[in-house]
């Protein structure tokens, strides 16, 4: 364990062409922020607050104006070390077609490994790994444009899965999904997590989805605004609402009840812990 991914007071500006620039808007301002190998972490925000672009600072595709980011000890800014960065940090992003580039599924998995001059019978086996682990290996001869969003975003998922980053960044990957393809891929990220214990980092606007993490960071204005385990800022309805963030529906529900004299916390973020908060005090109430 430890701290796998680092920002110091990075700042980052899509107008300044790399440099400083004080009259340049700015996307991230002084954000200083560390990752822990290992961890969950969900990356809230509104839209236009900063999620996606310090996304893209994790595996150097954005560098900073100023400032510093680490991956394992590397610095994003420095070319010589970009392939290991991102050997180490893969990324999925929102649209699935994007990402797509071959005309069959197991050749879109093996189409990172060849780049990366891994041998043949190697990329057999990474291939058939990854598509089983992401429940798509009976797909792996189908056309990829002839799959649903989810099952898409799935080979997205093995074809970086593939590579055996020690951390993969899910840049809002439901976002385009309908509620059965966002189902299949937060399964999907929660089973990986469970079996390899990678690193993860998701980038979403759905604060349900924020909710499974170990750990959320709430961004606004270019910078953290909040931090800590979901239990704990999701209770914090006035200051989320600052952001430009709802609370989950089981939080809204028990405001609710607050709010008509009921005695109760917020701190249930699952359906059937919401149930059994309002049952607890139900009998409480009977006594």
């Amino acid at each position: 364990m430890g701290s796998f991914i680092s920002f110091e007071q990075v700042c980052f500006s899509y107008e300044s062409g790399g440099r400083r620039d004080g009259d340049a808007p700015l996307a991230l301002r002084d954000l200083s922020l560390d990752i822990d190998a290992g961890s969950f972490v969900a990356v809230l925000g509104h839209n236009g607050s900063g999620k996606s672009t310090l996304a893209k600072h994790l595996n150097a595709i954005l560098l900073p104006v100023s400032g510093r980011v680490t991956v394992d000890g590397m610095d994003t800014a420095d070319a010589s070390s970009v392939i290991e960065i991102r050997r180490r940090v893969g990324m999925v992003f929102q649209n699935p077609d994007n990402q797509i580039v071959a005309t069959l599924v197991e050749e879109d998995v093996a189409f990172a490994l060849e780049n990366l001059g891994v041998p043949p019978a190697e990329i057999r086996g990474r291939v058939d790994a990854a598509l089983r682990d992401v429940g798509m290996y009976e797909f792996r001869e189908h056309a990829p444009h002839r799959l649903s969003g989810g099952q898409k975003q799935r080979v997205a998922i093995a074809g970086v899965l593939a590579m055996r980053p020690r951390c993969i960044v899910f840049d809002e990957p439901t976002a385009m999904l309908d509620p059965a393809g966002r189902q299949e891929v937060i399964s999907t990220i929660l089973s990986l997590r469970r079996e390899y214990g990678v690193t993860v980092v998701l980038v979403t606007h759905h604060m349900d989805e924020a909710a499974l993490a170990d750990r959320v960071v709430v961004m606004n204005d270019g910078g953290i605004y909040m931090d800590g385990a979901p239990r704990d800022l999701f209770s914090r309805i006035d200051e989320l609402g600052r952001a430009g963030l709802a609370p989950t529906q089981t939080v809204a529900l028990l405001d609710g009840l607050r709010s008509a004299g009921w005695d109760i916390g917020l701190d249930a973020l699952t359906v059937d812990g919401c149930a059994r908060a309002i049952k607890e005090y139900l009998d409480n109430a009977q006594n």
